[in-house]
C-alpha cells in the first residue's frame, strides 16, 4: 500500500506549499515515522500516527482572522486616526475575512436585519476626523430592515443627527441606497436632496458566531423561548463588512437584532 502523498518513508515532508508548521496544516504528526510492515500492521500505524484536521477547521480559521482583524481595528478610534499604512493594514485584513464569509447570499439572510455598531470605516464623512473630538459622534449606527427595504444611519451625542432611506436589491449582495429624510438633532426633519443622496452598498462579509464572553459592551442571547436576555458568559456576536463607492470599508458589530426602523 503506498504512503499519502504528503508522507514518505522515515522522514515527514511538508504537505503543500505554505503549510510549514503544523498549526497552518491542520496535521498533528511526528517528525520521523517508524519502519512500517506491509498489510494490516501498516494501516494501523499510519492511521495511529496521521491525524486529520477538525471537521469545524473553517470556523476556526475565520474566528482567527476575525481576531486579527478586530484587535488591529481597536486603537484607531474607528479609523479617525488611522494613518495611510493602518488603512492599507485593515483592508488586507478585512479582505482575508471576507474570502471566508460564509453567507454567500446575505440580502437573503436574516443577519442582516437589526442594528449594527460601526467599529471601523474609511469615510470622512462619518468620521469627521478634522473637527475636534467634543464635536464627533461618540457612537455611529447602521440598521437595516430588509422586509421593509429601510436602511438608517444614527449618530449619538453630541447631537443625534439621523438619516433614513430606501433600499433597492441589486442582486444577493448588493442593494442601491436612496437617502429620504434627515433629522437634525434627533428630531428636527429635513428632506434629502433629490439626486444626491444616492449610493450603493454591498454586504461583503456577514456570519453568527457564539461566544464567550466575560467582559465586553453588549451581551444578547437567543434562548429556547426566542426572547432577548443579557447573558454574562455566553453571547452571539455579529459581524458585518460592507464596501461602498470609491472602495469605502465598513466593518461593523451587532447592537441589537431585534431593532426595528420607525416607518
Amino acid at each position: 500500500m503506498a504512503l499519502p502523498w504528503c508522507l514518505k518513508t522515515g522522514v515527514l515532508t511538508s504537505p503543500a506549499a505554505g503549510f510549514n508548521h503544523p498549526s497552518d496544516s491542520g496535521f498533528a504528526v511526528p517528525t520521523k515515522l517508524l519502519s512500517i510492515r506491509k498489510g494490516d500492521r501498516e494501516r494501523l500505524r499510519i492511521q495511529a500516527v496521521f491525524s486529520f484536521p477538525p471537521r469545524n477547521g473553517g470556523a476556526e480559521k475565520r474566528k482567527q482572522l476575525k481576531h486579527e482583524l478586530v484587535e488591529a481595528i481597536e486603537p484607531l478610534e474607528r479609523g479617525a486616526t488611522a494613518s495611510p499604512d493602518d488603512q492599507l493594514l485593515i483592508d488586507q485584513l478585512a479582505r482575508k475575512v471576507e474570502a471566508v464569509n460564509p453567507t454567500k447570499e446575505p440580502l437573503k439572510s436574516d443577519l442582516i436585519n437589526g442594528k449594527w455598531e460601526l467599529i471601523y470605516t474609511t469615510s470622512a464623512a462619518i468620521l469627521q476626523a478634522k473637527k475636534p473630538r467634543f464635536l464627533r459622534s461618540l457612537t455611529n449606527y447602521q440598521c437595516i430592515n430588509m422586509d421593509t427595504l429601510k436602511v438608517q444611519r444614527m449618530e449619538t451625542w453630541p447631537f443625534y443627527n439621523s438619516v433614513t432611506g430606501d433600499l433597492t436589491p441589486l442582486n444577493s449582495k448588493t442593494v442601491a441606497v436612496k437617502l429620504q429624510v434627515f433629522k437634525i438633532l434627533g428630531f428636527i426633519p429635513v428632506k434629502a436632496p433629490d439626486g444626491t443622496a444616492r449610493g450603493e452598498l454591498e454586504i461583503t462579509y456577514v456570519d453568527e458566531e457564539l461566544r464567550s464572553v466575560v467582559n465586553d459592551s453588549f451581551s444578547f442571547l437567543y434562548g429556547t423561548d426566542n426572547q432577548k436576555h443579557l447573558n454574562l458568559e455566553t453571547m452571539f456576536i455579529f459581524y458585518r463588512i460592507s464596501r461602498g463607492k470609491g472602495n469605502l470599508l465598513f466593518i461593523l458589530k451587532m447592537f441589537d437584532p431585534t431593532y426595528r426602523i420607525p416607518l
